[in-house]
């Protein structure tokens, strides 16, 4: 049986952290290779998780890059302990440093991760940096890239990766786990106080400057003024009455009745049935989790054209770069619950095609 290790970061909660949580569980039911995981920080909530459930997880304690030296030889040694026939890396940080200790390992087979698309927009200069090292490092280093979007491929090949080792394998859906009933509707909403009745506008992300929250506050102050009703909720890491930016956001433009701040959840499906148009607002995107997460409970989206978003979401209404225009395509549906309704339809049957079974067959093929 075939041993691949997989390298990131660290594994808090995140989209890279929870595909990756994904692929190890779904792949190892299977049988057909045993995954072992290397966070290079700390263990963290999905850590934990896997190792709850039998798969092995190192620990390096990364602290800062002023560690990178001694996290490599760590990293290093551990690979050769390990004997993995594969190295898996998710991100740039353990492209670099998984890349290069596997490569000194002599371990053949090597699959970079690229999750992102645009880093300059939030992203630290050192992870900017490492993208330009990552590049020049890819004509030598991996085996594969494995990128999560069309839009991250192209971007990193006008960086300067190579592209005769890109594929493009979109996330996996766990469709049968994104299951909500109208009673975990109504308890959300009974939970933070939503009338029964009351159209919600919703968005899930941790908070952060990429993936702008400021946007969809401005979004909602222009709606409240024709359409005062409407609630607005936040999900994720931050959003709550505790973060001081946030709610001189919303004292600011006097929208703190209109919003419902529910933080970091462990009930996300739930928390998306709540809600019955859901938005994309961030600045730069891969392949958005979230967002497909959503069109799987029924939700009609309104995006930004970021990442891949335009590859699930193929009508021109719902796709709106600017304040302005989510206004304008919410409104429509606030004037048509029958399309509210008959595109919420349609995004099911565009997500069945991204199932969790097809992602691993693929990720599969490039492991043997």
């Amino acid at each position: 049986m075939k041993k691949i290790v997989h390298i990131i970061i660290g594994l808090n909660v995140g989209g890279a952290e929870l595909m990756l949580k994904r692929l190890v569980l779904h792949s190892q039911k299977k049988g057909n290779f045993h995954h072992e995981v290397i966070s290079l920080t700390e263990l963290g909530v999905i850590g934990a998780d896997l190792q709850a459930q039998g798969i092995p997880v190192h620990v390096l304690g990364m602290s800062s890059a002023f560690s990178l030296l001694q996290t490599y030889f760590k990293l290093s040694r551990l690979l050769k302990k390990l004997t993995p026939d594969v190295v898996q890396t998710w991100m740039y940080h353990a492209d670099f440093l998984g890349g290069l200790a596997a490569k000194r390992q002599g371990i053949k087979k090597i699959i970079w991760g690229i999750r992102t698309t645009d880093v300059t927009q939030g992203g630290s200069r050192l992870t900017v940096g490492l993208r330009r090292i990552c590049a020049k490092l890819s004509y030598s280093v991996p085996t594969h890239i494995v990128c999560a979007a069309h839009v991250s491929k192209d971007v990193h090949i006008k960086v300067g990766y190579d592209a005769s080792k890109m594929y493009v394998i979109p996330n996996g859906f766990e469709l049968d786990k994104l299951v909500a009933t109208e009673e975990d509707r109504n308890r959300i909403r009974q939970e933070v106080n939503i009338p029964e009745d009351a159209i919600v506008v919703g968005s899930v992300g941790r908070f952060n400057i990429v993936k702008n929250q400021k946007f969809f506050v401005e979004v909602a102050r222009e709606l409240v003024k024709t359409n005062p009703e409407l609630i607005f909720m936040l999900v994720g890491r931050d959003n709550t009455v505790d973060n001081h930016e946030l709610m001189g956001w919303l004292r600011e433009y006097n929208l703190i009745d209109s919003f419902r701040l529910l933080g970091q959840r462990e009930d996300i499906p739930y928390c998306l049935k709540a809600m019955d148009i859901f938005c994309l607002h961030s600045k730069t995107e891969g392949f958005p989790n979230v967002l497909g997460e959503a069109m799987a409970l029924g939700l009609t989206a309104i995006v930004r054209d970021v990442g891949d978003s335009k590859y699930l979401i193929q009508k021109k209404l719902f796709i709106q770069n600017e304040v302005d225009g989510f206004c304008r395509a919410i409104i429509t549906l606030l004037n048509d619950r029958v399309l509210l309704v008959e595109e919420g339809r349609r995004n099911i049957d565009i997500v069945r095609k991204f199932s969790m079974d097809e992602y691993i067959n693929r990720i599969n093929r490039i492991y043997t």
